[in-house]
């Protein structure tokens, strides 16, 4: 922990992001200050830590230059604002699906028959809508195939193109709720940390 302004006695078990923390209160800041490949370490710790003192949203702190400008983020050093949030004030993402690479090797995915590659510790994020059924697969010899479409009131989806060994039957954050071999679900707090944490690649 790097600052505790005030706690919070609510017992949620999410962990959401906001963009807009108006609606908010804060609670203090964590901060991350060496580089690891193990997410789920990572965010594991960051969870307990923030559940201390009651929180159950957070958002990037940008960091200034001494000239005033944004750094870039940097995985080996950041800092998490943590908040306690009405889950009222939390804005719901309806029909979005986030596709999450690996954090060490760059990995080549179908999207409806069209080759895309992501880098390491990025992402693609797709808009579903209700007339089509978007194919994603993994290409691999054995790979997986998972379809998308859009339905009333599905919230958004974060599906991991690797493994990163998350229990179902894990109490302390969530699991897995789809897997298709190696196209994992990935719970919705974890989704949104990782998708803080790497690069929006934009879907050719």
């Amino acid at each position: 922990m790097n600052k505790v302004e005030k706690t919070n006695d609510n017992k949620d078990k999410f962990f959401y992001k906001i963009n807009e923390p108006s609606k908010s209160e804060f609670l203090g800041e964590i901060l991350v200050n060496s580089y690891s490949d193990n997410d789920v370490e990572i965010f594991g710790d960051i969870y307990k830590k923030a559940k201390q003192i009651g929180a159950n949203s957070f958002s990037l702190k940008p960091i200034e230059n001494i000239d005033g400008t944004i750094q870039k983020f940097n995985s080996a050093y950041y800092i998490l604002n943590l908040y306690y949030t009405n889950i009222d004030d939390i804005p719901a993402e309806e029909n979005v699906a986030y596709l999450v690479s690996s954090s060490e090797k760059k990995q080549k995915i179908n999207i409806n028959n069209k080759t895309t590659e992501l880098e390491p510790r990025s992402f693609i994020r797709l808009d579903l809508n209700g007339n089509e059924v978007m194919s994603v697969s993994t290409r691999k010899l054995l790979g997986s195939t998972v379809k998308l479409s859009a339905k009333s009131g599905q919230p958004s989806l974060y599906l991991s193109l690797t493994n990163f060994k998350i229990r179902s039957n894990d109490s302390l954050y969530g699991g897995v709720n789809l897997k298709s071999g190696d196209i994992t679900g990935l719970e919705k707090s974890f989704g949104m940390f990782l998708t803080t944490i790497y690069s929006e690649q934009k879907k050719d």
